[in-house]
């Protein structure tokens, strides 16, 4: 497999490296975000703005197969707008995205305000980094190169983690900035499981991300922590950076369950 998705007629047919941990047949939740970012990406008037915010609601898990997406501009103007998409299965909505772009243009501010704050080191060589238990050879885990400065998927606590694409997000184009940071941005709870993985579930149902700039360079860092609470939901927050420094921050509301 060579990507995340192939071009299928009027949408994509998600390949196995999309795979997520909670179900074989059901994709993580970082490609399907990239791909409505791509939409995103694809608007008019893109070169002249910033994606600065997008949540994502996640309706349903979405299953390993077709799907088809579409975005729009639903708030148009010269400095400001909003945008909103959709990724489909056989005509239902499972996932949806609202974001806000801010067109880009210089502004004379003194030097030490718009000093970029300083993120983890980017480690020279990979280390270990052992993935939850799922029993599938293939998917988001061997999609992305992982590099932990702190943590890992298999400890309790907090962790950071440097990520990158080893594969494009669809056939066979470079992906975006946004689309680099946008399919990192869901990881925060995976990197970070406050709790074990054989005996919970924490899986998210939105996402947040607020970008200050976008990356450059293939690598995205988050510095996560996840707070579960004893009523059965947790919060993941992820501070994001770039080889430059800080990016922005990932937001996740989870539900905590038993097994």
């Amino acid at each position: 497999m060579a990507a995340f998705y192939e071009p299928d007629g009027k949408g994509y047919l998600a390949t196995g490296l999309t795979r997520g941990p909670w179900d074989h047949g059901a994709q993580h939740a970082g490609p399907p975000a990239a791909l409505l970012g791509r939409e995103f990406d694809r608007l008019p008037e893109a070169e002249d703005f910033q994606v600065c915010r997008i949540t994502f609601e996640i309706l349903r898990s979405i299953p390993i197969g077709p799907v088809e997406v579409e975005a729009r501009i639903v708030r148009p103007g010269r400095r400001v707008q909003m945008l909103e998409a959709e990724l489909r299965v056989d005509g239902e909505v499972l996932m949806m995205a609202r974001a806000w772009r801010l067109r880009t243009a210089p502004v004379d501010l003194p030097a030490a305000t718009v000093a970029i704050p300083p993120g983890p080191a980017l480690p020279s060589e990979p280390g270990p980094t052992s993935f939850f238990p799922t029993g599938a050879d293939e998917g988001y885990h061997t999609a992305m190169e992982v590099r932990f400065v702190a943590g890992a998927f298999t400890e309790i606590g907090p962790a950071t983690a440097w990520l990158r694409m080893r594969y494009p997000l669809v056939g066979d184009e470079d992906p975006t900035p946004l689309q680099r940071t946008l399919i990192a941005a869901d990881v925060g709870n995976g990197i970070s499981a406050a709790v074990d993985f054989r005996k919970f579930v924490f899986v998210n149902v939105d996402l947040t991300v607020q970008l200050e700039r976008l990356p450059r360079g293939e690598w995205v860092c988050l510095d996560a922590v996840t707070l579960p609470r004893e009523r059965g939901n947790a919060t993941a927050e992820s501070l994001m950076s770039d080889e430059t420094g800080r990016l922005g921050r990932a937001l996740q509301t989870l539900l905590v369950a038993a097994r």
